[in-house]
């Protein structure tokens, strides 16, 4: 027997797609089997499995489990709870993998999955051996066992290990996501004043969709802060991976601005380490770490490629735009967005216990939010190679580590094939909306040259 996947669910990062049209229960059985053979080649046979709160997840983690036994792999099952939750599990627990079913931050028809094995991250070419050993049916046997494992008091113990807190009056946004029962917990046990918004945990998300890093899913959480005048909130994506904040004044304290923030008590503990930052970060941030002492590293987007190069450079912290906070300091290395909250709180705490100044302090820069358009498949880093050849014979200031990222007019704009969907990313910012317009013009020229246009931007 052998099993083809639908080639569009299996990401650089993860596997993914709507459940019924290009994912379902065969596929996770597959997925099992390819994953658990490849585990059990590889000296294993041990995974550690958690599951989200998606209306589906269930089913999958049942079937992945069937195909993961029958490879002679044993599954230590962790249960529903955050991405990170799973992290902790392969870190901590005596196993060799782990499997965490979740469709992240997109919307209730997705799912998937996200792996890791031997305490690094399952990505990329790992993935497309994947794909090949299940349509080869290249698959170990055996009969696995399965085992309950309640991990989420140790996993909440963890979480507040080394840490202490000031009061504060703060928000938290679990999304109906499946980190609210996480937050219930922590928000019982922390000073100050909690009040907490979504953290039923529901797949259907019937309040808002689970991702921060869209300015309009923070409204109710920004609407709360302003109407019982608290100090700031945190809102979470749909597996508590990604973080978002907001100050007293509703403002966005965005992906990059909250790294900075972070830094400076890492860099106390570590001078002059590197810290890391993705190829989407305001060059604000690159400028405060350079001026906190640390060795900035601008590095290609994407959870696995940053844990990747955190533990090539030793960093102690590093972050994307998109809210995925890493700390290597104190913590396992993994991108944690309850954790980053606590160590977010800490850090307010170390640094005068204002969000709302803090984020005052920060130079003025006017930006775009992330802009997606669609691009054919085919053409996607065509397109890249295009406009990357243009710029070198311009002559112009470009940084090559994820598309292009180039310097000008006191600015910069960034134009990057996305590695999950088929899509053309893009992100400018300027110090004035004059300076952005001209910049913006930039990038449209860029793609019109490709016979690209921005005005089928998807945001």
């Amino acid at each position: 027997m052998t099993h083809n996947f639908n080639l569009s669910a299996l990401r650089e990062y993860d596997i993914r797609g709507i459940v019924g049209q290009t994912i379902d229960e065969t596929d996770a059985w597959a997925i099992g089997r390819s994953f658990g053979s490849i585990l059990r080649r590889r000296g294993g046979n041990r995974v550690a499995l958690g599951y989200d709160g998606r209306l589906t997840s269930p089913l999958l983690a049942a079937a992945l489990t069937r195909g993961l036994t029958q490879t002679g792999c044993n599954v230590i099952e962790v249960g529903l709870g955050p991405t990170p939750m799973l992290y902790y599990a392969e870190a901590e627990l005596p196993v060799d993998a782990g499997i965490q079913v979740t469709g992240s931050h997109n919307p209730a028809e997705y799912n998937g999955f996200k792996m890791v094995m031997n305490r690094a991250s399952f990505f990329g070419e790992d993935i497309q051996l994947l794909g090949r050993v299940a349509a080869a049916g290249d698959w170990e046997s055996g009969e696995g066992e399965i085992i309950s494992h309640d991990i989420e008091d140790a996993y909440l113990d963890r979480l507040l290990q080394g840490l202490s807190f000031k009061p504060h009056r703060m928000a938290w946004d679990a999304g109906n996501g499946a980190a609210g029962r996480i937050i219930e917990r922590l928000a019982e046990v922390l000073p100050g004043e909690h009040h907490l918004l979504y953290t039923a945990i529901d797949g259907r998300f019937p309040n808002h969709h689970p991702d921060p890093t869209e300015e309009h899913n923070l409204a109710d959480l920004q609407k709360l802060v302003a109407g019982k005048e608290l100090e700031f909130g945190f809102a979470f994506d749909g597996d508590g991976d990604r973080i978002g904040a907001v100050d007293s004044l509703g403002r966005v304290v965005w992906g990059d601005q909250l790294l900075s923030i972070l830094a400076e008590p890492v860099l106390q503990r570590h001078p002059g380490a590197t810290i890391i930052g993705d190829v989407k970060a305001s060059q604000a941030l690159y400028d405060r770490l350079a001026e906190l002492g640390a060795q900035p590293l601008m590095w290609k987007t994407g959870h696995s490629l940053i844990k990747t190069k955190m533990k090539e450079t030793g960093s102690p912290l590093a972050g994307e735009m998109s809210g995925h906070i890493f700390f290597g300091d104190r913590w396992y290395g993994f991108d944690d967005a309850i954790y980053a909250a606590l160590r977010s709180i800490e850090a307010i705490d170390m640094l005068g216990g204002s969000l709302t100044a803090l984020k005052s302090a920060m130079p003025s820069m006017v930006n775009t939010p992330e802009m997606r358009f669609d691009v054919d498949a085919d053409r996607k880093f065509a397109v890249i190679d295009e406009v990357l050849q243009r710029l070198e014979e311009s002559g112009a200031d470009v940084d090559r580590t994820d598309g292009a990222r180039v310097s000008a007019r006191n600015g910069w704009w960034l134009l990057r094939a996305s590695n999950t969907q088929e899509v053309l990313v893009a992100r400018a910012e300027a110090p004035d909306q004059e300076t952005l317009k001209l910049l913006l013009k930039d990038i449209d020229e860029q793609l019109e040259a490709s016979g690209v246009k921005r005005a089928e931007a998807v945001h």
